[in-house]
């Protein structure tokens, strides 16, 4: 009977130990998989000009930062089961705990560049600027300060990778260093949201249901409202395990979790303006080459000169100056236009 029970046993501990592990690559694998994926569409849709906007670039950063994290989290849990009596570096294992709590910071502040869309640099007075753009700026500091005590608390806490791993129970229940940081983190995002969704109603609230602009802000204040609420849910989620949970495994994973959410949500913003702008820049120049092939789509101007600034009205032809048109065109939808680019 003991020589049954004593394998069961031993194999029944094995598979508690490394079934932590196990759930961190496999949330890391999938998470990147699908982050990858909207990398690539992203880079499929995007154009030159989209390229260009420091909204695209913080993205691809973005990106690269989670993947990265991806990486690390499959190398520490993937030795870890392997081989658990030889872990990774301790440098190793600090690099994928620094790239799993640090990087929420990049990430709310490129929600925070939707600011700039309804108060531009080149136009809005600096002292304007200081009292929106304090706040978060003090609260991301204050993120970085506490995060920092405890990263290095804890990194004294153990010699070696698997002093680290023993000591995870002690340093995470009911840490203070970490539950300050995820409640400044909800305060730093309801604040940004907040205050962009609001002045986004009250900037577009007088412009017309013109040429599909209504349903083009109601999509962005869907897209702000959806980035917001789910990391949201996954914060207060982490708090509440960190104060009543005494393990650490579930909210490590939570964290993980949120971390791709959180980018996959800052993505699909910037896929969707990428892929509505490809589909217009397409259609644009769909329409140029039939309006070049048709040779009555031109406009008899004098003595045989054709003119693409006329309009045809009942059989007379009025010439419209091109630039009074865009600026017509502009001050209609600038607003619009400025918010969604900035998305």
């Amino acid at each position: 009977m003991s020589s049954v029970t004593g394998p069961e046993v031993a194999i029944n501990a094995f598979i508690d130990q490394i079934r932590p592990c196990f759930d961190y690559i496999l949330a890391g694998t999938a998470c990147s998989a699908s982050l990858f994926t909207l990398l690539i569409v992203l880079l499929g849709f995007s154009t030159k000009e989209s390229r260009r906007r420091l909204v695209f670039q913080l993205n691809v950063l973005a990106i690269c930062v989670a993947l990265t994290l991806g990486i690390l989290t499959g190398l520490t849990s993937g030795k870890a089961i392997v081989d658990p009596f030889n872990q990774v570096s301790k440098s190793v294992y600090i690099t994928a705990i620094v790239f799993a709590l640090y990087p929420p910071l990049l990430y709310d502040s490129i929600l925070l560049t939707r600011l700039f869309a309804l108060y531009p640099v080149a136009s809005t007075p600096s002292l304007t600027l200081v009292k929106i753009f304090a706040f978060p700026f003090c609260i991301k500091c204050a993120r970085v300060v506490v995060l920092s005590l405890w990263l290095n608390d804890y990194i004294k806490s153990g010699l070696n990778t698997q002093s680290l791993v023993q000591n995870q129970v002690a340093s995470w229940y009911r840490n203070p260093y970490i539950t300050a940081e995820w409640t400044m983190q909800m305060a730093d995002n309801s604040y940004s949201v907040s205050f962009f969704l609001y002045n986004l109603h009250v900037r577009t609230s007088s412009i017309r249901r013109v040429g599909g602009i209504s349903e083009r802000i109601r999509q962005i204040f869907y897209i702000s409202v959806a980035n917001f609420v789910f990391p949201l849910l996954f914060n207060i989620a982490q708090i509440i395990l960190i104060t009543t949970d005494r393990s650490p495994y579930t909210g490590a994973l939570l964290l993980l979790i949120n971390n791709f959410v959180t980018v996959i949500g800052v993505l699909c913003a910037t896929l969707w303006f990428s892929g509505s702008e490809w589909v217009r820049g397409h259609k644009e120049s769909l329409s140029d080459d039939l309006f070049s092939l048709n040779p009555s789509s031109g406009r008899v101007n004098g003595a045989g000169r054709r003119s693409d600034n006329e309009v045809v009205v009942i059989g007379r032809s009025v010439t419209l100056d091109r630039a009074d048109f865009a600026r017509w065109g502009g001050e209609k939808f600038q607003a619009a236009s400025n918010i969604s680019d900035e998305v």
